[in-house]
Order: structure tokens, then C-alpha cells, then sequence
């Protein structure tokens, strides 16, 4: 049997099927399991897994369209089955899939904008359910490519080379942290797509908040981020004044990992990154907004949720459209006021719970 995953629509969506894809490979050892991807960050995490025989990465968004129509049909009809990440609720990615031609398409029945956006195109799929993690629906989709119900869910999965390990090594090593450092991560960005930035926690409240870390317990602050978010880190290290706040810069995401897994905490916004440290077992402190936590917690580790839990919330949903606010006082009041002190406070308690001193 040869199967197509098709992970187009972003880093943390494509790490939270790991799940799904470990036990299609348990439940069908002898199939061949390929990737389709267009973000290098999730080449570079699917390339280091053994359940794959094939990532292939094309860049959609980078390439002309009649290139990408001339790509996708060199894949079509070579798979009998394709399964679409969750969420995959875009038109582009429905045609995509049809165009590749596996007779089996798996895909969610989406409860918002599904017929605009062309689900009709799947041949099987499983309802949305509002209450279930990212995680579930991906496996559901799984037990339905299988006919199987599993016992279990196993956590996300993210493998690390020796190369990985080495650099990590090298930049704690020229950094100067050692062992006995308590080191809390920042991951102040997430995804501009859609109007998502309005996800973010402020930068001076970043500051702040490393700060009084950095004057409680002695910490030292790695602010991670991709080459975009290169601004962002710069100004959350200047506003916090302090040698021990270090901005980390990296090549790739699996590099970006390594260093990620020195964390004794990883405070985040609504972010892959967030999800790269659930898949790490990292302890983190989640800042959500808008979002709908059901959907994205993180999965199979410790973690605490910060949000002011507005009556208003949860108000985003899975759509191709731009995110919003209907609020009329204050637009994202369910991030612009989430204090520093409430912050610290869940990260205090982490600390003080996993590392006493």
C-alpha cells in the first residue's frame, strides 16, 4: 500500500500527526509512507523520522503556479491512499489532493466554511469535534484508514541527529551556560499568517517578564524565534537589560530543537515552537488568546495555560479567513490583558514545583 501524507498547512500541524503516523506505521509495517511539505521546518523535522520512506518538499508558495500544477501531477495516481493533515481546511489544498488521484482521500469534515472550501473533494472523512486536541482528530483519521480503534495515543515525536546535539552543545558551551543554570525559553513570535500575530503576548511584557525571573531565580532567558522574528528578539533582550537574556539564532528548526531541550520551562505564545516543546517534554506555560485550547495543548506533557478566560473565548475556528476580534472596548483583550505578574506566577509555580532549591 502506498500512502501520501500531505502536511502543507504549517510546523505545529505537521507535529501533531506524529502521532497518527506512528501507529499507521505499527498497524502497516510494509506500506510505503510518504510526505508531501512546503515549509522547510517541516522537511526538517519529517526527514528525521523513521515511519516516513519519502518526504518531498515543494515550495508552493515560492514557486509559479503553472510549476506547482506541473508538479502535483507527477504525483498523481502514484498513491492509493492521501490523508490530510488536520487542519487542512483550504480550498487549494482540497484541489491539491484531488489532483494527486489516490482513490482513498481522508480528510475532517470541517463545521465551518467546509462546501466553500471544497471538502466535497475527500472521499472519507471524520466530523470535526470542537472538544478534541489536533492530535485526536489526525488519529481518527488514521483508525479510519486502518478500521481500527487504538488503545493508545503516543506523544508527539521529534528526532534529534548527533549534528543537532553538537550545535546545541557549542552554543550553550559559547554562551556560557552549564549545568547548573535553571534556563527558561521564550517563544515570543508565532505564525503572521491571517492576521495571527494579534496572537502574541507584547514584547515589553516578554521583558518584564524575564526580568523578574531572571531577579527570582537566577535564570538565564534563550528568546528563539526564526530568522523573521529576528526584530522581535532583539527588542525583548533590550527591554530586559540583562546579559543573562540571549537571543538564539539557528539554520534550522531541528538545531532551533536541540537547544530548545536544554529548557528547564518554555514559556510561548500559540506557536510551533510551543508544540516543538511538548514533543520534547519540556515543561511549558502556554499563552492562548483566542484559540480554542481543546484543540491545541500541549499534547502529553507538563503545562499550564495562561489566559483571562474572557466569556468571548474561545473565538477562533479553523478557516482559510483572517483572524478577528468582535469585541467593541478593546480588540484582543484576551491577550492585551494578560498580565506579567499572571504570568510569572504559573512559571513560579513550575519552577519551584520541578526544581526546588
Amino acid at each position: 500500500m502506498k500512502i501520501l501524507v500531505i502536511a502543507l498547512s504549517g510546523i505545529g500541524d505537521a507535529l501533531m500527526f506524529t502521532p497518527a503516523l506512528q501507529k499507521l506505521r505499527e498497524e502497516l509495517p510494509s506500506a510505503e509512507i510518504d510526505a508531501l511539505v512546503m515549509y522547510k521546518g517541516v522537511k526538517d523535522i519529517y526527514t528525521g523520522l523513521p515511519q516516513f520512506s519519502n518526504v518531498i518538499y515543494f515550495d508552493f508558495v515560492g514557486r509559479p503556479v503553472p510549476e506547482s500544477i506541473k508538479f502535483v501531477l507527477s504525483l498523481r495516481n502514484k498513491y492509493d491512499a492521501t490523508i490530510s493533515v488536520y487542519p487542512s481546511n483550504r480550498k487549494e489544498y482540497n484541489i491539491i489532493n484531488r489532483m494527486i488521484g489516490a482513490e482513498k482521500r481522508f480528510a475532517v469534515r470541517y463545521l465551518h466554511n467546509d462546501f466553500f472550501n471544497l471538502g466535497f473533494l475527500n472521499t472519507s472523512r471524520i466530523m470535526e469535534n470542537n472538544s478534541l486536541h489536533n492530535v485526536e482528530e489526525n488519529v481518527g483519521m488514521a483508525e479510519m484508514l486502518v478500521s481500527k480503534n487504538f488503545e493508545s495515543i503516543p506523544p508527539l515525536q521529534i528526532n534529534l541527529s548527533k549534528n543537532d546535539l553538537a550545535y546545541a552543545d557549542d552554543f550553550l558551551k559559547n554562551n556560557l551556560i552549564d549545568k547548573k543554570d535553571l534556563v527558561v525559553g521564550f517563544h515570543p513570535g508565532c505564525s503572521p499568517l491571517k492576521n495571527h500575530e494579534k496572537r502574541r503576548w507584547a514584547p515589553d511584557k516578554f521583558s518584564g517578564l524575564a526580568k523578574k525571573l531572571i531577579e527570582n531565580f537566577g535564570a538565564k532567558i534563550l528568546i528563539f524565534g526564526g530568522g523573521d522574528e529576528q526584530i522581535l528578539k532583539e527588542q525583548i533582550c533590550a527591554g530586559t537589560n540583562s546579559p543573562d537574556a540571549i537571543p538564539v539564532n539557528t539554520s534550522n528548526l531541528t538545531n532551533t530543537a536541540a537547544v530548545m531541550k536544554r529548557c528547564c520551562l518554555f514559556i510561548s505564545n500559540d506557536s510551533s515552537l510551543m508544540h516543538v516543546a511538548a514533543a520534547l517534554k519540556l515543561n511549558v506555560v502556554a499563552i492562548i488568546g483566542p484559540t480554542n485550547v481543546n484543540y491545541i495543548y500541549p499534547w502529553q506533557t507538563n503545562y499550564e495555560i495562561a489566559s483571562i478566560n474572557l466569556d468571548c473565548s474561545p473565538c477562533f475556528y479553523y478557516s482559510p479567513k483572517p483572524l478577528s476580534c468582535s469585541r467593541k472596548d478593546l480588540k484582543f483583550k484576551c491577550v492585551k490583558e494578560l498580565s506579567v505578574d499572571h504570568v510569572f506566577e504559573l512559571a513560579a509555580n513550575q519552577i519551584r514545583k520541578e526544581y526546588p532549591r
